[in-house]
């Protein structure tokens, strides 16, 4: 179960942010609504929410959970894989020295981003993509052992980051789609199948026995009520547009005992 989350505030320089999705420029204020909305969510689920202001140097910072990855005997900052976010991670780590005395860093040459990163349990999944690279994950992992957590490596091809097209909801269920609907490293999960069309919603987020899901994709949604959850529909139009999704926005985790 979660007991707080850290949010990061979308700054006007969002609509310069790194983008592939060729949805068109994000509408700052929606933006921010639509970040209200996810916030109040979030606390509707019984986690406290720590707000952290805007960056306007980084367009991309409000996609906080590429910063870092929590567990509850550590914390790891990240080294961000887009040059331009290389940065964000300075006010992650500050904040973070309000909840963990353990707090380690992947360093240079290796990158690895938060969303390349799925834990089930205390093993974790970390994506090689564009943004994490073997030195990242290497890292990563000696780090994770270190606490008596475990990691591997998932070899993937089409998604941006690993938790595009993976969602974990605990109790062994597991969103899949795209690469990773036959992927061999997901075989042993439950697999809830995302269709095609459908595929954005496959980056839901697990918080306390409730699924946030984005809102409008409705097969995803009852699937997901099939499987047993209670789903809140968030919209994040203006941040897929960023190629963003709902795990994107906040970073989740019990506080270290």
């Amino acid at each position: 179960m979660f007991t707080h989350a850290i949010v990061k505030r979308p700054g006007r320089s969002l609509v310069e942010g790194i983008t592939t999705a060729a949805l068109g420029r994000p509408d700052y204020t929606r933006a921010l609504g639509q970040h209200d909305r996810y916030i109040d969510v979030l606390a509707q689920c019984g986690v406290k929410v720590t707000i952290l202001e805007a960056e306007e140097q980084y367009p991309d910072s409000v996609f906080i959970e590429d910063t870092a990855v929590l567990a509850e005997r550590c914390a790891v900052v990240t080294r961000p894989g887009a040059p331009s976010r290389q940065g964000e991670e300075i006010s992650v780590l500050n904040a973070l020295h309000t909840f963990y005395s353990n707090i380690e860093r992947i360093q240079a040459p290796g990158t690895l981003e938060g969303g390349d990163v799925m834990r089930v349990g205390d093993h974790f999944y970390v994506g090689l993509s564009a943004r994490t690279n073997d030195e990242g994950f290497q890292q990563f992992s000696d780090i994770m052992n270190k606490y008596g957590y475990t990691a591997a490596a998932v070899q993937m091809t089409d998604f941006l980051h690993l938790k595009t097209g993976l969602a974990y909801l605990e109790n062994n269920n597991l969103l899949v789609a795209g690469e990773f609907v036959h992927h061999a490293d997901f075989t042993a999960f439950n697999r809830i199948v995302i269709d095609k069309e459908e595929s954005y919603a496959a980056n839901c987020i697990w918080v306390n026995d409730a699924v946030l899901a984005p809102m409008g994709f409705m097969k995803t949604k009852a699937a997901v009520e099939m499987a047993g959850y209670t789903v809140h529909e968030v919209d994040v139009s203006e941040f897929r547009k960023l190629d963003g999704g709902l795990s994107c926005l906040s970073l989740r985790f019990k506080k270290e005992d």
